[in-house]
């Protein structure tokens, strides 16, 4: 038995990483973000937008699927029939907790491992954990409430 899953939340949740990127590495923190790479907006300009959004949106639709199922399979129970259920607390501060635990345990190690043997700085690292430290826990606060 799988956890019944809400593809709309799933789709919505995919949609974070973008729409808060153009935030994140926008207005907020983009001269930070390309003073740290040494690059100008001009140079980090992608060459075929179509083909780096769309899988961007593809990947993200892999975590947040990805996402949903672990918070789902971590909260489980079985019950007197001896059939597993599905228990999550379905509460954003939950699923925000989860989302911020695995990024924090999985996408920033591999994340920090990657930039270290690339020869990235200091400051593009933390501006890179911090991005999907907070993704993750919007898209699991919303993967987890709206069930």
């Amino acid at each position: 038995m799988l956890p019944e899953i809400n593809y709309i939340a799933v789709l919505v949740a995919a949609l974070i990483p973008g729409a808060f990127g153009a935030l994140y590495f926008g207005p907020l923190l983009g001269k930070q973000w390309l003073a740290s790479l040494g690059k100008t907006k001009e140079e980090m300009e992608p060459k075929n937008p179509a083909v780096v959004y769309g899988l961007s949106f593809v990947l993200a639709l892999m975590m947040s699927m990805f996402l949903k199922f672990t918070i789902e399979l971590v909260h489980k129970g079985i019950n007197e029939s001896g059939e597993l259920v599905f228990s999550s607390f379905h509460t954003f501060k939950h699923g925000a907790l989860h989302g911020a635990m695995l990024a924090i345990t999985l996408a920033v190690p591999v994340m920090i491992s990657f930039a270290m043997f690339h020869k990235m700085k200091a400051k593009t690292i933390v501006l890179g954990a911090i991005f999907w430290v907070i993704c993750f826990a919007l898209m699991g606060g919303i993967l987890d409430v709206w069930s």
